[in-house]
């Protein structure tokens, strides 16, 4: 083989080299924008699961605020039945012939003993309108008057007759009787809160002659 042949075989060969070369080093370009591509696809569709867990989570909390709203209603389901207990031993306690509402007042002697309307608060089993009072007078503010009903004709400030929230005196076989003035009827008869009032706390009309004396609360 003469020299010449042979660069000729050298070059066609460096030529078929080269370009296997070039289609080999081609091929990895396109492989890695593919696999870029792909890598791209792949980085979205975690968000998409993100959201999913997002709608779960959603489902959880709302739930959780379906959970807390029935234990809501629960409360309010017990608060209900024990207002509705309240309101039984009120009316029963107001069932009587001589019930009556002396009017909405913003009196806090009269607000107050209008809380235990059908409850004995003071624990006692008799004669308990003194102690009744006495403890209305405190939780409003006021000095205590004791727990004997006529002792309250010397307490605080004697007026001539009944007004809202004046403390009515009452003299009664055996004792006493005290209570708060709620109103008054047509007739001129106080309208009285009291304790032991059939064994009660109850609102109630009072004759005006069985009225001793009338006093506002000292301080």
């Amino acid at each position: 083989m003469t020299l010449t042949t042979r660069r000729a075989t050298v070059l066609l060969c460096s030529v078929a080299v080269a370009a296997l070369a070039t289609t080999a080093f081609a091929r990895p370009v396109h492989h890695y924008k593919h696999s870029r591509a792909a890598a791209v696809q792949t980085a979205i569709q975690p968000q998409s699961f993100g959201a999913d867990r997002d709608v779960r989570y959603s489902f959880n909390a709302n739930r959780s605020a379906a959970m807390t709203t029935g234990e809501s209603i629960g409360q309010g389901r017990r608060h209900g039945r024990r207002s509705l207990a309240i309101a039984e031993a009120r009316a029963e306690a107001q069932s009587h012939s001589n019930s009556a509402y002396g009017g909405a007042t913003s009196d806090s002697l009269v607000s107050e003993a209008r809380k235990y309307i059908g409850t004995n608060p003071t624990g006692r089993g008799s004669l308990w309108c003194g102690a009744f009072m006495d403890l209305v007078l405190k939780r409003t503010g006021h000095s205590g008057g004791g727990n004997l009903a006529r002792a309250y004709a010397h307490y605080g400030q004697r007026v001539s007759g009944p007004q809202v929230g004046a403390i009515a005196v009452m003299g009664r076989r055996g004792g006493g009787h005290v209570g708060v003035v709620s109103g008054v009827d047509p007739n001129g008869n106080p309208i009285i809160v009291s304790g032991n009032h059939n064994h009660t706390v109850a609102e109630s009309v009072y004759p005006a002659g069985r009225i001793s004396a009338y006093v506002l609360p000292g301080g």
